[in-house]
Order: structure tokens, then sequence, then C-alpha cells
């Protein structure tokens, strides 16, 4: 599994001065596109890097807020890592942030003075269970809110995965504007839902009503989870997508089918976007499983103009890029777009022609409020695609491979705050009003 390797690279941390180009809380973006890596640093408080798509922006913790659990002794074989990843968007701004504070052997073979000369980490310490801090952060206001704690279990076979796997969403009174209450939540098991609260303040787990579904196979998730009207998605790239509503005293999943056409037999490869960024390391895209295509590179599902989107590019010539929108009775799904990518940018001129070999485009994500627009990745550019008008409208080249999200940010984002965990009984439960934090520094 990709948790094993490269380990090389994981004490690189960020080093502590910030970029130039913070926004204020005042920016006005329509949206962002945020990367899934977000770097503790040495600042006083949390720190945006928000710029205009395509490029990429990024979230920076302070390590005080990260550091939980004490370092290990120096003279040990192990070391200490520390990483986060931006988990999931809430669909109005919010986002969902993990961060880990774990401990890797790494042998010492000799000394140089006091200085212990140690192998690159091998692998996590068996004996110590990472310890993970999750926040729910505002990226216009900076306001960050710690949740309670919970225990993250360690997979010693596969190296852990911190609950990656988690959604946010909120709920507004009003049905629009500023949230009233959020939700996070995960499925650890079929037929039961971990939760969190905010007007609860605490995590619980609660029975789901299960749905049926049209074979007997298990879901293999490798997606982020989405928010979209008012439930959270989990995704399997090669079969569908389940949904609940965290919020309900009775929650009952549904499982939505991918278009027909593209569901693929069980086992089908996919690949894990999030859970290596806690390691300071993005899968490159040469990261197949023994030749075998990895589907979740060329199929993504999202929220665009308000509807669930599926789409997804074929690995072959002419590089089919097709996009589908969901029924609003969550039926089926109606094919809105077919374009071939080949023919679109057959006169060449651009800098990732020619494609070199194993290099063909990717699906990175939807344009949230324009459903033609489709982000592709092609070998290490962004690539803007408008299917509508069948041309390339932009693009952008990374140094360094990437994996993403899409975040909306209303106007009302910049001036609204996060909910408060015990809103109903504020008095006995003040779960998170210790740990809000507000900057009020670019």
């Amino acid at each position: 599994m990709l948790l094993r390797r490269r380990f090389h690279g994981l004490l690189a941390a960020v080093s502590g001065s910030l970029r130039r180009s913070h926004t204020t809380a005042g920016a006005r973006i329509p949206w962002a596109i945020m990367r899934h890596n977000a770097c503790p640093v040495e600042a006083p408080s949390p720190q945006v890097r928000l710029v205009e798509p395509p490029r990429i922006s990024e979230v920076y913790v302070p390590d005080h807020l990260v550091k939980t659990a004490p370092l290990p002794d120096p003279a040990s074989d192990v070391v200490e890592a520390r990483g986060g990843v931006v988990c999931a968007a809430s669909g109005d701004g919010l986002l969902l942030l993990f961060f880990a504070q774990m401990r890797l052997t790494a042998r010492i073979v000799a000394r140089q003075g006091d200085l212990p000369l140690r192998l690159p980490p091998d692998g996590f310490d068996p004996d110590h269970v990472p310890n993970v801090t999750r926040f729910v952060f505002n990226p216009l206001t900076h306001q960050i809110s710690r949740l309670p704690p919970r225990v993250a279990k360690l997979d010693r076979d596969a190296g852990p995965l911190f609950d990656v796997h988690m959604g946010l969403v909120t709920q507004a009174d009003r049905g629009h504007g500023p949230p009233d209450r959020f939700a996070v939540a995960e499925l650890p098991e079929e037929n039961l839902m971990l939760r969190f609260l905010s007007e609860k303040g605490k995590w619980e787990t609660v029975a789901v009503s299960p749905c049926q579904l049209p074979s007997a196979r298990r879901m293999d998730i490798h997606h982020e989870v989405l928010a979209f009207r008012g439930r959270l998605w989990w995704v399997d790239q090669t079969w569908g997508a389940i949904s609940v509503d965290p919020f309900s005293d009775r929650p009952e999943l549904s499982f939505v089918e991918l278009p027909r056409g593209s569901v693929l037999p069980p086992g089908a490869p996919t690949r894990e976007r999030v859970s290596m960024h806690f390691l300071g390391y993005a899968p490159s895209d040469d990261d197949e499983d023994g030749g075998k295509v990895s589907w979740g590179l060329y199929r993504r599902v999202g929220v665009s103009e308000g509807r669930l989107r599926y789409v997804e590019v074929s690995t072959k010539e002419p590089y089919l890029l097709s996009s589908f929108a969901l029924d609003d009775n969550g039926s089926g799904w109606t094919l809105e777009h077919r374009v071939a990518l080949s023919k679109l940018w057959a006169d060449g001129g651009y800098p990732w022609l020619p494609l070199k070999e194993g290099m063909t485009p990717r699906i990175s994500l939807l344009h949230p409020l324009n459903s033609s627009v489709v982000y592709l990745k092609v070998d290490k550019h962004i690539v803007v695609v408008d299917m509508d008008m069948k041309e390339v409208t932009g693009s952008y080249l990374y140094k360094t491979n990437f994996d993403c999200i899409p975040c909306v940010l209303p106007p009302w984002l910049g001036s609204s705050r996060i909910p408060s965990a015990g809103k109903k009984d504020a008095e006995k439960n003040k779960t998170l009003a210790n740990v809000l934090v507000r900057s009020d520094t670019p």
C-alpha cells in the first residue's frame, strides 16, 4: 500500500516563513482550489494562502495547536512527524482539517557528538497510537474550532488512515446563509455512523438504517466525502455513492449507482487520495497497481451549480471527457457533455504536449459554480477545459504533484462565525468554547 512508501521527506516540514500572498478576511473570490496537504508551521495563528483558480490555495495551522503529546526520547529509535490534510469542505466554505502527531521508527546507526545519525524512517511505531487533532476552519476569517478527541485506530498492516473519510455538512435555520449548526460524520461500519453534532458538542455512535444495494459487494472509498442537500456522500468511483443525513434522529442510508456503462467489477483498483498527505507526500501519477488502471485518477463526483455531477475521462485516445448530472429525484444520470480531448488540443502549442508516456489526462475536480468546466491534471499542469465551448480556457504549471478539493466562498462567509458546540445548553457544555481561535492578521 502507498502508506508504506517514501518516508524520507517526512521531516522536511514547511518553514515558518509564510508566503506574502496570504489574503485578509476581506478577500473576495467566489471559490478556491484547496490543497489537501495542510502544513503545521511556527506561527501565532492560522493562515491561508488564498489565490484565484487555477492556482491552488493552501492552509497553514500553528504548531502549538497540533502538538498534543510529548516528544519521543531523542536517544530512542523513534522520531516524531506531524502532518495534516484538508479533509473535506462543507459546501458553504467551512473546511474540515485533520492533523496527526505520529511516531516513526528510524534506527540510530551512529553518533556525531551528541547528534544521532539515523536511517530513513521505515514505518510507524507499533507501540504508539498517533495523536489526531480535528478542526473546523473558516478560510476567510481564520477562525478555527478544535473538535473533542476520539480514539484513532491503528491498522498495523496498512498504516493509520486517521479517519480521513469523514465529511462536514452544515444547516441554516433560514435554509440558506450562515449556518446555525454543523455535523462531522463517518461510516465505520455498514450499520453504524460516528458523528459529532455541534449542538451536542460530543461524539456519538448511532445506528443507521441500511439500504438495498444492487449487488453484494463492499464499497471501496478513495474519494473525499461530499456535502450535498443536507447529506454526506461517500463515493466509490467504480460503483456509486452512498449518502446519509447526519443530523437525523433516525438516519437512513441511500445508494445511487454510477451511470450505466461506468460501473466496474468489484476489486477494480483505485487510489487513496488523502491519507499520504499526513506524511508530506502527494502520490505521483505513475503510482499504479501492477500496471492496472487506477480508476480514481480518471473519475470524480462533485457538486456544481446545485447538482451532483459525475465526470470521467477515458484512458485511451481520443481521451473522451464525459459529464453526467444526477436527476433531481436521484433515480439516474443524464449525460450533459462529451468532448474528445485529443481533438480539442489537436492544433498543438500547449506546454503539456506531446503527452509523456503514462501521463494521460486525469480528473482533478469540477468547477463548483460552472458545470461545463472541469479541471484536469495533465502531467504537472492543471488544465481548465470548458466542455460547452470545447476549448482550453486556462492552465497552470506545478513543480510537484498535488491533490485538491474545491471550496465555495459565499459572500457572507467573511463575516460569519463557526457554530459553537452545545448551543442548546451553553452553560453545561463548553466543549469548543475554550478552543475557538480567531486570526485578525493576514
